[in-house]
């Protein structure tokens, strides 16, 4: 019988044998779990160097782990670094916006139809340190998980603990019943790419239904999301 990748399978399954007749067990590799991560970040670099070379790991882990990059399409601050780093190793760049960028450009009519495209293009979610519109991008992701509109994992590069104030707010949250607590588990963080992209990989979805998720759905259809 052929097995169609370059010989029969008694050849192949002999190869695999070793000295004496011992059979040996193959390694096989594994491809990644995600094929495109959306990237949330500031089009500042912030006052630390660590914000930078954090962009520039999760860009170069990215690549390590043969994923590309989507995200805002901007060429300044942090999203300039992890689009580069990204590009310059040889990685992919859906960038979803007009205007000077690197890699790929999807035209957008605007911010909502914007945030939209980078979510319907992504298989996952992660957000280095930023300002107001990194926590709008964040918080609407999140948002729709808890609603049931995707299931992708999100993920917080939490830089030298510039997060650990939103995530006690949102433990304080979960303590005052505003969010469930099931639904806490819907963002994971880690203070390194590689850590957090493990954790991502790993993340199983939260599954509670909500009576407003099926409007909600269309309504992201309108957009463009689905």
């Amino acid at each position: 019988m052929q097995s169609g990748v370059g010989g029969t399978m008694e050849e192949i399954t002999a190869a695999a044998k070793g000295r004496g007749g011992v059979e040996v067990e193959a390694e096989v590799e594994e491809g990644p779990r995600f094929r495109r991560v959306c990237v949330f970040c500031g089009s500042s670099s912030g006052k630390r160097s660590s914000y930078r070379d954090a962009a520039v790991e999760l860009g170069k882990e990215l690549v390590a782990r043969k994923m590309d990059l989507v995200y805002g399409g901007g060429s300044l601050g942090l999203m300039g670094e992890v689009s580069e780093a990204v590009h310059n190793a040889g990685g992919n760049v859906i960038g979803s916006i007009t205007g000077e960028t690197v890699g790929e450009v999807v035209a957008v009519s605007g911010m909502h139809q914007r945030k939209a495209e980078m979510a319907r293009n992504a298989d996952a979610f992660i957000a280095l340190p930023g300002g107001y519109g990194t926590l709008d991008e964040l918080l609407e992701v999140i948002a729709w998980a808890q609603l049931g509109i995707h299931t992708k994992p999100v993920g917080l590069l939490n830089v030298e603990g510039y997060y650990d104030f939103l995530l006690a707010f949102i433990d304080k949250a979960v303590d005052d019943g505003f969010i469930r607590p099931a639904q806490r588990h819907i963002l994971v963080s880690a203070p390194h790419a590689r850590d957090l992209v493990h954790k991502l990989e790993e993340y199983a979805p939260v599954e509670e239904d909500d009576p407003a998720t099926p409007k909600l759905r269309w309504e992201m259809e309108q957009v463009g999301y689905s």
